[in-house]
């Protein structure tokens, strides 16, 4: 391989390195059920479907930039190389989302502890960590 196609394909792997994470491998923060310990049930569950919201709401939009970043990646490094620097930029997007779905895990918990009815843990589309 010479040195040219050795550093072209160095520079588009520490590209792709920064491309946006889809919903689905983004880490569950953990979040302590205790913060929610003094909520009554219909607290929690409100709770629950706001959180459940905004997980999909964000999930959908760190899948969404997953995406167009790979159509970009693809595109770059077969046209046109200088459209590869507009990849990423979604890491606070990816630790808020991470942080919900953590929270989201905490008021379940919280749920369970205080065997409240009617709050079923319920599974975000698009994402399989939520319910443990």
């Amino acid at each position: 391989m010479t040195y040219q196609k050795l550093l072209t394909l160095s520079a588009v792997c520490a590209v792709l390195a920064g491309c946006a994470t889809a919903s689905k491998d983004v880490p569950t923060a953990y979040i302590s059920p205790m913060q929610y310990q003094a909520y009554e049930c219909s607290q929690l569950s409100a709770e629950s479907t706001r959180l459940l919201q905004r997980v999909n709401q964000l999930g959908g939009r760190l899948d969404e930039a997953a995406a167009n970043d790979k159509a970009i990646a693809t595109a770059g490094g077969l046209l046109f190389w200088p459209a590869l620097f507009a990849l990423g930029g979604t890491k606070q997007q990816e630790a808020e989302y991470g942080r919900l779905k953590g929270e989201y895990d905490a008021v379940q918990q919280a749920a369970v502890q205080k065997k409240c009815e009617g709050i079923v843990p319920v599974k975000p589309a698009i994402s399989s960590e939520i319910k443990n």
